[in-house]
């Protein structure tokens, strides 16, 4: 009996039928993918500035974060004290389905006005750009997320990314 049973094993093994106890699956790693972002500001429809972000990101459902700024004191009752984040904030979820990538974006862009906007009064003005999209990428070719004007000027703003996949 147990060189029946010892033969159906071999037999299994040969033929690529391992027992289960024998046969390991080994994890597939996670594919990285690393987003250039670019915001570029137009002027009459002319780069005048562009702006640099970048951040490694592993497919999933999670957003991943990349923030910069200054937060900013701003009195909400008489001594009383709350701050502002001001600054570049970018999240990203990237969805890797078989082979098509789909890239979400949020970007929320603010700062205070120019001096010569502000008013009287103590409190500051906030300029706020925010530009929210989803899309498929062509890993290694850039792709506009959104674009926003300026309401206040002639600028536009455009969010592009890159989708490179790490080696």
């Amino acid at each position: 009996m147990r060189k029946s049973i010892l033969s159906a094993v071999v037999i299994a093994m040969l033929l690529g039928g391992a027992p289960a106890a024998m046969a390991q699956e080994t994890p597939k790693p996670a594919a990285a993918y690393r987003l250039d972002f670019s915001l570029h500001e137009l002027e009459d429809g002319k780069k005048i500035n562009t702006r640099q972000y970048s951040m490694n990101v592993v497919p999933g459902v999670v957003f991943q974060d990349l923030k910069i700024g200054t937060r900013v004191p701003v009195e909400v009752k008489q001594g009383e004290m709350q701050y502002i984040d001001l600054g570049t904030n970018i999240s990203a979820r990237l969805l890797d389905a078989g082979g098509a990538v789909q890239l979400e974006v949020r970007a929320d862009l603010s700062n205070l006005a120019n001096p010569d906007h502000q008013t009287p009064a103590a409190m500051p003005l906030i300029r706020q750009l925010r530009i929210n999209g989803s899309t498929v990428v062509t890993v290694g070719k850039p792709v506009v997320i959104g674009a926003v004007d300026d309401p206040n000027s002639k600028r536009e703003y455009q969010l592009e990314v890159i989708t490179t996949k790490v080696k």
